[in-house]
């Protein structure tokens, strides 16, 4: 099956709109690989299921050329297989994968999060609220694709702050790797908007210079996300 799942009436957004994360520089193809990534991670591709590059070049308004290379490169990083003479195949993950992504992430991200209530500028935090309210404006919209931007564009940016390329390039991996599973059930359910707003609290306790309260919303931002994987199914 190589025809994109459809998502309402909702125009996907091309390409070329997505933002540049956590300060990488990008090609074209970089920028078509992040468009499959959001498309990936909301769910908008299904695992299991194949998909051929003309078919997803239509889907997002670009050629098949760059459409390709890009597969070719998240199928270096395991989110999808080759198939040959077909296109390529969203690879499934298990739930023993989402629990040691989701380990090794609260290693990295929130010793790093909370180190930032110390150091970062407020300028620089207060700079990441609109992402932080467009995460929020798209769980109510149900608008899945501009949610996984928002998102990535908040905690890559955040992470940026701490002035480490190599560990924002670690998590974009594994928050790739990680896909949110059953994101459009969630958000018809509203169970998606508690976790956007927890953005704005983060931001707030990060503006506080409250170490302990960004501990505690880092820690359950990313339990509630796991939560989020495990319910996707149900």
């Amino acid at each position: 099956m190589d025809a994109l799942p459809e998502s309402g009436s909702r125009q996907q957004p091309a390409p070329l709109s997505l933002p540049v994360l956590g300060g990488r520089p990008t090609s074209y193809r970089e920028r078509v690989a992040d468009a499959l990534r959001a498309a990936l991670i909301a769910g908008e591709l299904r695992s299991g299921e194949v998909y051929s590059a003309p078919t997803l070049a239509a889907r997002f308004g670009v050629s098949a050329t760059p459409v390709r290379e890009a597969m070719l490169d998240l199928a270096k990083e395991g989110l999808v297989d080759a198939v040959p003479n077909k296109g390529f195949r969203v690879t499934e993950v298990s739930d023993r994968q989402l629990d040691e992504y989701t380990q090794v992430r609260a290693l990295i991200e929130i010793p790093t999060v909370v180190a930032l209530a110390t150091t970062a500028d407020p300028v620089s935090l207060e700079a990441l609220r609109p992402a932080a309210r467009e995460i929020v404006a798209a769980a109510v919209a149900g608008d899945l694709i501009a949610y996984v931007e928002a998102d990535t564009r908040f905690h890559l940016g955040l992470l940026a702050l701490a002035g480490n390329a190599h560990l924002v390039e670690v998590v974009r991996g594994l928050r790739g790797r990680a896909r949110l599973y059953g994101l459009t059930a969630l958000s018809a359910s509203g169970r998606l908007l508690a976790s956007a707003e927890e953005h704005l609290e983060l931001l707030d306790a990060l503006l506080a210079r409250d170490e302990q309260a960004v501990h505690e919303v880092m820690t359950r931002h990313l339990g509630h996300v796991r939560k989020l994987w495990a319910s996707a199914g149900e």
